[in-house]
């Protein structure tokens, strides 16, 4: 029998500055910019509340009063704490490490606010939790196929074997999954972490090092929503959901 974890809080990513979003981004933050009718931080938000989750921690620092603004004014089934990053912008991996103290449970949820997804056959963050393995991951992260990530002009992200294991994309090469903004994450991903400022890359690679970093297939729509060309596309395509 398949027994989910049970995931207490979520994080959800929304410290940064949004350069690829300007001129939408010289007045308010990104997570602010209204996509399909809604803040963006809010399509993350609603996620995070219908899969019952009970606390989240939103880290901010670019126009950082107005984001505090429109978390205090939710009403939502979850309690909200803010990671202050004011005086120094700590990237996702250093972002992560700040708020770990306002977190609780393990695994901890991790959420880009810039991204938008619709759940195919299964809840995604249910899915997460249903093939979440403590004896074997740190991570467990929401891939989407290339082919599938739209919005996304990258290469593609990571390999996944049959069993989720992941490795990384090869230089000058394409990977067929694309990573979604969406993970599962173990609080011994980040024991021993770097100080101050870092990316999560550096703890994935320490993780696929281990043979501890893992993946899981996106069923459903995903959007990168990090442009504001990108933002037409994606609310036609929902409109369509």
């Amino acid at each position: 029998m398949v027994v989910s974890v049970k995931i207490e809080s979520a994080m959800v990513m929304a410290a940064g500055i949004g350069k690829r979003m300007r001129p939408l981004t010289a007045t308010r933050p990104k997570p602010l910019v209204r996509v399909a009718g809604k803040a963006l931080i809010d399509h993350s938000l609603d996620r995070i509340e219908a899969a019952g989750i009970g606390h989240v921690v939103v880290n901010v620092h670019y126009l950082a009063d107005a984001l505090e603004a429109h978390l205090a004014a939710q009403k939502r089934g979850f309690t909200i704490a803010v990671s202050d990053e004011r005086k120094q912008l700590l990237e996702t991996g250093g972002g992560m490490v700040k708020a770990l103290p306002l977190l609780t449970g393990d695994p901890i949820l991790i959420v880009n606010s810039d991204n938008i997804w619709t759940d195919g056959p299964q809840d995604s963050i249910a899915n997460l939790a249903r093939h979440w393995d403590d004896a074997k991951m740190d991570a467990l992260l929401l891939l989407i196929r290339q082919a599938s990530a739209t919005g996304h002009g990258g290469k593609g992200d990571f390999h996944m074997d049959p069993t989720g294991l992941l490795s990384r994309r090869k230089p000058g090469r394409i990977a067929p999954f694309v990573y979604t903004g969406i993970q599962l994450v173990s609080r011994r991903l980040l024991v021993d972490a770097p100080d101050g400022a870092f990316s999560t890359n550096i703890l994935w690679d320490r993780a696929i090092a281990a043979g501890r970093l893992y993946g899981l297939s996106h069923m459903g729509q995903w959007f990168d929503v990090g442009t504001p060309a990108a933002i037409a596309p994606t609310e036609a395509a929902l409109g369509e959901v």
